[in-house]
């Protein structure tokens, strides 16, 4: 296999994982999207209900970024204040790790049953049957990618280049938030890094701090969605997207000094490489969320005072 092989066949992965993601959510979507919508209205009162919002919400619809675009949109036409999004995008954080956790079981579930039954369901027109179809054939297709990933992991060996630098995200940090929010960036989806982080780690081609630097980075990348949505909109929701850049870069510049310490938390949690990952990503998103909510005024007049100007 030559290297413009492998980067097609990655790309290709890639691609089938996106589509399953989307399909995913057009059944979430179908289900629940009206239901989620009233509720991110109603009940943003407190920050502590938003954070509940907000875990509930992205943990339906499956996106952090689906989220976040509902959050800026609905602050640019007023139906919620920029003081009130903070709330939602710290449950925004910790609901997206769901996802997470559901990619771990991608070896046991069988995919035919998933794949075949969703494709049967997606021809009724009948709502809620044509969403549970969506969901099944979209978890299908997202496993059937994870899958695939996880072939591309002998050929690596045979490009040094590669290899060399997955290597220097195990030496350096730094470097593995980097590839996650690069990469994340670019494909526009956090969840797919952590999926390519997971298939990776459980291959023995990065370690679990190369990992979970990486997904550290992911969750700076995701920001880029809510930032492009904010463009064009009003300055409340412009601070929005701001808002959710400088809560997720400082929570990984507390935490990226500690990625050894959380590599052998996880180790002690589980066995599970897959599990391992998860997991941490679960606690890094509720700790750094729970530090936030005591201080959620001082947070929005921090972010009010820095971008009195720029927003």
């Amino acid at each position: 296999m030559t290297l413009a092989d492998f980067l097609t066949l990655f790309a290709v992965y890639i691609s089938i994982f996106l589509f399953g993601m989307t399909v995913l959510r057009i059944g979430l979507y179908q289900l629940s999207y009206r239901s989620m919508r009233q509720a991110l209205q109603r009940f943003t009162s407190n920050p502590f209900k938003g954070m509940l919002m907000g875990v509930v919400v992205t943990g339906v619809l499956q996106s952090s970024s689906c989220t976040m675009v509902l959050t800026v949109g609905f602050v640019s036409v007023g139906l919620i204040t920029f003081r009130q999004s903070i709330g939602i995008i710290l449950g925004a954080n910790i609901g997206t790790t769901v996802t997470a956790e559901i990619m771990t079981f991608y070896e046991q579930i069988p995919l035919w049953p998933l794949l075949i039954v969703g494709a049967i369901f997606l021809l009724f027109r009948k709502p809620i049957v044509f969403g549970a179809g969506a969901i099944s054939f979209g978890l299908g297709t997202v496993f059937v990618a994870l899958n695939g990933l996880e072939t591309l992991a002998e050929p690596i060996k045979a490009f040094p280049v590669i290899q060399e630098a997955l290597q220097t995200t195990d030496t350096y940090t730094s470097a593995g938030i980097l590839l996650g929010t690069g990469l994340t960036a670019i494909i526009q989806s956090s969840t797919a890094t952590t999926g390519i982080a997971m298939t990776f780690l459980n291959e023995n081609l990065i370690g679990l701090s190369s990992a979970i630097a990486i997904m550290l980075g992911a969750n700076i990348g995701t920001c880029i969605t809510a930032w492009f949505a904010s463009i064009g909109s009003n300055r409340e929701a412009k601070l929005v997207a701001l808002a959710h850049i400088w809560l997720n870069v400082l929570g990984v510049v507390v935490f990226a000094p500690f990625v050894h310490e959380m590599s052998s938390l996880a180790q002690w949690l589980t066995q599970d490489p897959l599990k391992q990952l998860a997991h941490i990503s679960v606690l890094f998103n509720v700790v750094s969320s729970l530090i936030v909510l005591p201080v959620v005024k001082q947070f929005t007049n921090f972010v009010l005072w820095v971008h009195r100007k720029s927003a």
